[in-house]
């Protein structure tokens, strides 16, 4: 069998399967330019909608069932409906979803989070990672009455202009990665407020610390960066970069949106360090948008409205009672237990894959940490965003085509091989993940001998 009948064979199923998504999309795109307002959701030919999920379970217009290993991308920690959660939601949705007022259950989300996480003395809230971010970033320029942020090659900060920069990691310089801005639309001004530096890689941030300290507000970064492949930090990496933003006088921020369910701190616990300031969203809004951004009270008390040179920062929905009311009763049911479960559910499920790819004697595996992970057409190893990315263009379609096969058996995971595990999951779950996973790359292998033979090692069944 060819690699063209392989990939028509694996799209001829997933349309046979999902008639009403194909007339779904048809109908969006009438009225959505590319049918969605989620660059994310998109993958060809059209994608899937889903119509309900419960628990780890997605069902989609077509009947379809699938296991969710995406949890809208990985903010799902309980899963779908969690029973406290909806009870909780539809008690306060009865009572008012927000009154452009003083709101009782931000204190006690704030108070669960500044318990929880001991770098965070005072924490403000927003809608979405994005503004978590950017506000964040704000908050360190006022701070330290300077302009520039220094951002990891490869790391995703969300949608706003001083976070679009080289999102999409540098592939080609071989020393400092060259900035340069995510596509048309924002501004090449940027450019003279942010810097770029390697992952991984401490002498590299050095190097910009030393020559342009003065002028450096912050360096931010995700622990763990999300849309850059999972790439775990290094032993001594971050505490590296907090002992460097000190040597250097520039503050320190963590993008913990994705990472925080890895602990109950963040992966600021488990790194043994601690940022000035730090942006979640994701898992703490309990299913619903929300952004968050707090720190050293010194810095976060620039938002009193008492101060005399106050911040200003508001938004309708900021705070709004059914994010936090939804928010507070997800964390009731994470507590470092649950974590640790997923975690290691997360492991199995990691371990399983890149034990699958070298049973069908691919080149492949499955990186991350604990309940985080992504997949990688590569076995050699990957220790920043850069490596990613070269391993993913070298791979062609494989991505793409195990994406539709896993849909084809029931296995929902992101377009681009990203994983996450929810406290929704039982080992069963994992098990028929893996098997699922291991019979695509049966069906792919002839795919890869043909099309990617680079990709075959020696181990081949």
């Amino acid at each position: 069998m060819n690699a063209q009948t392989i990939a028509d064979g694996i799209y001829q199923r997933y349309l046979a399967r999902t008639a009403t998504s194909r007339r779904r999309d048809e109908e969006a795109q009438q009225v959505l330019p590319g049918g969605d307002t989620r660059i994310a959701t998109y993958y060809a030919p059209y994608p899937t909608y889903m119509v309900r999920g419960s628990g780890c379970t997605l069902y989609d217009a077509d009947g379809g069932q699938y296991i969710d290993f995406l949890n809208n991308y990985t903010s799902l920690i309980h899963g779908h409906a969690h029973p406290a959660i909806v009870e909780v939601a539809a008690d306060q949705v009865m009572r008012g979803t927000v009154f452009g007022a003083a709101a009782e259950p931000q204190i006690q989300l704030a108070r669960m989070l500044t318990e929880r996480v001991p770098s965070i003395d005072l924490v403000r809230f927003a809608n979405s990672g994005t503004e978590a971010t950017m506000m964040a970033m704000r908050t360190a320029r006022a701070y330290t009455n300077r302009n520039v942020i220094v951002k990891i090659d490869g790391g995703y900060h969300g949608s706003h202009d001083f976070a679009e920069v080289s999102v999409y990691p540098d592939t080609t310089s071989n020393r400092l990665p060259e900035p340069h801005v995510e596509g048309r639309g924002v501004p090449r001004s940027v450019l003279n407020e942010i810097m770029v530096a390697p992952f991984n890689d401490l002498s590299g941030l050095e190097l910009i610390l030393s020559q342009h300290a003065a002028v450096i507000a912050a360096v931010i970064l995700e622990p763990m960066p999300n849309a850059g492949g999972m790439v775990p930090p290094q032993p001594g990496y971050l505490a590296g970069v907090r002992r460097l933003c000190d040597q250097y006088g520039v503050l320190l921020i963590f993008d913990e949106i994705v990472t925080f369910r890895l602990h109950s701190a963040g992966m600021q616990a488990i790194a043994g360090v601690q940022p000035d300031l730090t942006a979640l969203g994701k898992i703490i809004g309990g299913g619903f948008p929300v952004g968050a951004f707090g720190g050293k009270r010194e810095i976060m008390s620039q938002y009193d409205p008492r101060h005399p040179q106050f911040i200003m920062h508001t938004g309708t929905f900021n705070g709004n009672n059914m994010t936090m009311s939804a928010g507070i009763a997800a964390l009731e049911h994470l507590p470092q237990s649950a974590i640790d479960r997923v975690n290691a559910l997360g492991d199995r499920l990691r371990d399983g894959i890149t034990a699958a790819f070298q049973a069908a004697g691919i080149a492949g595996q499955a990186l991350g940490f604990g309940s985080l992970m992504q997949v990688h057409w590569t076995n050699q190893p990957i220790p920043a965003p850069r490596e990613a990315a070269l391993a993913a263009r070298s791979a062609g379609r494989l991505q793409e085509l195990l994406h539709l096969e896993l849909l084809n058996c029931g296995v929902h995971i992101g377009p681009r091989g990203i994983i996450c595990t929810s406290t929704a999951m039982t080992d069963a779950d994992i098990t028929f993940a893996l098997d699922q996973f291991a019979a695509a790359l049966a069906t792919l292998r002839p795919y890869v001998a043909e099309m990617t033979p680079h990709l075959l090692v020696n181990s081949a069944p």
